[in-house]
């Protein structure tokens, strides 16, 4: 029996790859239907690899943290984790977790029930991707409006906590018990030593 010939016709919609360079709407339209975890930023596609336990471990740390916070604020505040953002027309990341006041100024759900504009907070885990996290994308988020920025480098053990101030990132500080305090979240505060440790008993904010 001959086998019937295979067609080598390309694909109607070829599948996203990074380095891909193209406008938001073409992003959309290409992306729909993968289910990869992909990112379009400053108009260059981002394929995101595997997870790793050494993401996993601190996005799930970050996410008792802030889903403490929420859960005393559960009328102010909402925990949206790997939730696309409509930024603008080269823009459309989906941050680890972000952390979104109820009333906000910057950021409302669309007719598609996305996330237009910028959450007032918002946290990446850099394992394998920290000259990403903290040079691109930061300045991306920092154009964008996004008040308070957290970049854990896991693999150099230290997290960093941006305040947006006249337009430029300015790194908040640890008080004297190590702790750092948000600007925008009343109450909302981190023991860098304990997170890092994994102390979740400690890292759980008071209302």
């Amino acid at each position: 029996m001959v086998a019937e010939p295979q067609s080598l016709a390309l694909p109607r919609t070829p599948p996203l790859q990074s380095g891909d360079r193209m406008t938001r709407a073409e992003f959309e339209r290409r992306y729909e239907g993968d289910p990869r975890k992909c990112e379009l930023v400053e108009g260059i596609v981002y394929v995101a690899s595997p997870v790793s336990v050494d993401h996993s471990i601190p996005h799930g740390r970050m996410s008792v943290w802030l889903g403490a916070y929420v859960g005393h604020h559960p009328d102010r505040v909402e925990l949206l984790p790997e939730t696309t953002l409509r930024l603008d027309a080269d823009n459309e990341p989906r941050p680890d977790l972000a952390l979104r006041a109820v009333d906000s100024r910057l950021s409302a759900v669309d007719d598609d029930r996305m996330l237009a504009g910028s959450p007032e907070l918002v946290v990446e885990i850099a394992a394998s991707s920290v000259s990403y996290d903290l040079h691109v994308k930061k300045n991306v988020y920092r154009r964008s409006g996004v008040q308070e920025y957290i970049a854990w480098r896991v693999f150099d053990e230290v997290i960093d906590w941006f305040r947006l101030r006249d337009g430029i990132y300015e790194a908040l500080r640890p008080d004297a018990e190590g702790v750092i305090a948000s600007e925008v979240f009343p109450g909302l505060r981190l023991d860098v030593a304990a997170m890092l440790r994994g102390d979740l008993r400690a890292v759980a904010p008071q209302a």
